[in-house]
């Protein structure tokens, strides 16, 4: 399958997330090391949509060309504020560790966000064969 679309509504919904991520790395050909980077990025991203915006959609995708995965997330949740300061070490706004999106922009090789308070947030984290 080249594009999953996962809806986060549960906490069990993140460990789907997680098994379906490292599954589809697996099947693309990454090593066991990327691919348990990619289901990590997975599994903060998807607790973030159910710690922060009360749910939201990730999506599991092939990239073609060159060949890689992408990871994105859309929730209508209350938004990032700051995203600068949502990407520092130690930032967070639930009592977190503020390891999350800081430790997915390390885990994968790009990461786009995108947020519009109270309206809507689409993330974008991509890794390359």
């Amino acid at each position: 399958m080249s594009k999953i679309n996962l809806s986060i509504r549960t906490e069990s919904d993140i460990s789907e997330a997680v098994r379906q991520s490292r599954a589809m790395a697996g099947r693309l050909g990454f090593s066991t090391t990327s691919a348990y980077y990619i289901a990590t990025a997975a599994s903060e991203l998807a607790a973030n949509l159910w710690i922060h915006a009360g749910g939201g959609v990730i999506t599991l995708q092939r990239l073609d060309g060159k060949g890689g995965m992408e990871l994105t997330t859309i929730d209508h949740g209350p938004g990032i504020a700051d995203i600068d300061r949502a990407l520092e070490d130690g930032f967070s706004t639930a009592n977190g560790l503020g390891c999350g999106l800081p430790g997915v922009k390390r885990l994968m090789d790009e990461l786009d966000i995108a947020s519009f308070p109270g309206v809507r947030t689409e993330i974008k984290a991509r890794k390359w064969l």
